[in-house]
C-alpha cells in the first residue's frame, strides 16, 4: 500500500506521537501553501502536510479478547467525515476499538484523519469481510451486541451497557442491514423530542457511547 498525505495541525501532530511512521512534514511557511495543497490535495492543511506510512488496521479477533471493552461497529457508513467523526469520539470516550466492514464502507483515508483531528492514530480500527459474522463471533465471546435503531422502543439508558459491548450503528439513509440488525441482542433509540427525524450517524454513536461512559463510571 501507498502511503499517505495527511494534512491539519492535529492530525500531523498526533501521527507524530502515534503508531505509524512520519517519514517528512512540510510546514509553512517554508512550504507555500500552493505546495502543501498540492501535495495533501485539499486546502485545508492549516499549513502543515506529513507523508506517513500506510494505515496500520488492527486485528478484529484480538479486539474481542480485552474483557470490558466497548467496541463500536459501523454498518456500511460510507461518509468518510462521518466515519471520522465516530473514531474522535470513540477515541475520547476510550472505546477500545471501531469495527468497519472491507466493502461498502469508508475506509482510514486522510479526509477521516483530519475530521477525526487525530484519533485514528490512536484508536484502533479493524476491517472485517462480513459484519454480521463478525458480530456472532463477538457474541460467542462474551459481547452483548446493540444496534440503534429510530423505531426501536428500548432506551440506551434502559440497557445495560457496563460489560463487554458492541456498540452497532447503520449507513447513512439505510440504516443497520436487516441480517446485522438479526446479529443483535438487541435494538435501542434516542428519544426523538424535536421535529428532526433522525441524528447523523456520528452524533447518534457520540450519545450512545457517553451513555456507556456514564454507566461504567
Amino acid at each position: 500500500m501507498a502511503n499517505q498525505f495527511i494534512y491539519g495541525s492535529n492530525p500531523v501532530a498526533e501521527a507524530e506521537r502515534g503508531r505509524r511512521r512520519v517519514h517528512r512534514v512540510w510546514r509553512a511557511p517554508e512550504a507555500s501553501g500552493e505546495e502543501l495543497e498540492r501535495l495533501c490535495g485539499s486546502p485545508d492543511h492549516q499549513g502543515v502536510v506529513a507523508e506517513v506510512d500506510p494505515y496500520p488496521y488492527g486485528d478484529p479477533t484480538g479486539m474481542l479478547r480485552k474483557e470490558g471493552a466497548l467496541l463500536v461497529a459501523l454498518d456500511q457508513v460510507q461518509d468518510p467525515r462521518n466515519l471520522g467523526a465516530v473514531c474522535r469520539s470513540a477515541e475520547f470516550a476510550g472505546a477500545a476499538g471501531v469495527v468497519i466492514p472491507e466493502r461498502r464502507s469508508a475506509a482510514i483515508t486522510p479526509v477521516v484523519c483530519k475530521t477525526s483531528a487525530g484519533a485514528v492514530e490512536h484508536l484502533e480500527v479493524a476491517h472485517v469481510r462480513n459484519l454480521a459474522d463478525w458480530l456472532a463471533e463477538a457474541k460467542a465471546a462474551g459481547f452483548w451486541i446493540w444496534g440503534a435503531d429510530a423505531e426501536a422502543e428500548q432506551a440506551p439508558w434502559k440497557t445495560d451497557l457496563t460489560g463487554s459491548t458492541v456498540l452497532v450503528l447503520g449507513g447513512e439513509g439505510k440504516g443497520l442491514r436487516p441480517r446485522v440488525a438479526a446479529a443483535c441482542d438487541g435494538l435501542v433509540a434516542l428519544p426523538q423530542l424535536g421535529q428532526v427525524e433522525s441524528l447523523n450517524v456520528s452524533a447518534a454513536a457520540t450519545a450512545l457511547l457517553f451513555e456507556a461512559v456514564r454507566q461504567r463510571s
